[in-house]
């Protein structure tokens, strides 16, 4: 389903991927996710569905990203990202500071799960008792032909 976002999504990916933009764009999940979730983005704010859940997939990639996962194949072996780290990053975003933290313990996993009820991954992963979460780098990996792209720069 395409709306008035999406062109903002597609562009991205073209500027990332060149030719390649269309098929990751249909070929993985989290970016129809992403793309289900802006369908309001720009229209007034009363209109606008839940985004806690675009600011948990941002957080979480964002730590995947800065700590230079997205070139390197050894994320498995992290100790994944402290709750409060993310929930206070989720704050300071903009519009974030009344986020709560439902998007990063079930929500999103819940919706994801919802919308692709066929896809064996979740996008959120976590130790509830040592309070770590790591985003499933399944959901950022898209394999087109022989090639696997990583997306999470795009996201």
């Amino acid at each position: 389903m395409d709306h008035r976002f999406t062109k903002n999504i597609k562009r991205i990916l073209i500027d990332e991927f060149e030719d390649k933009a269309d098929q990751i764009y249909n070929s993985c999940l989290i970016l129809q996710y992403l793309n289900l979730k802006t369908r309001s983005a720009e229209r007034g704010s009363k209109a606008r569905s839940s985004f806690g859940s675009l600011y948990a997939i941002y957080v979480l990639v964002e730590d995947y990203v800065e700590k230079d996962f997205h070139s390197r194949f050894d994320y498995k072996d992290y100790e994944g990202a402290k709750f409060i780290d993310l929930f206070r990053r989720q704050r300071k975003l903009p519009f974030g500071q009344k986020l709560q933290n439902h998007a990063l313990n079930h929500r999103l996993n819940q919706e994801f799960g919802k919308y692709f009820p066929t896809c064996k991954y979740t996008p959120i992963l976590r130790d509830p008792h040592k309070g770590r979460y790591w985003f499933n780098e399944n959901l950022l990996r898209c394999k087109i032909g022989k090639a696997t792209y990583n997306i999470a720069t795009s996201i």
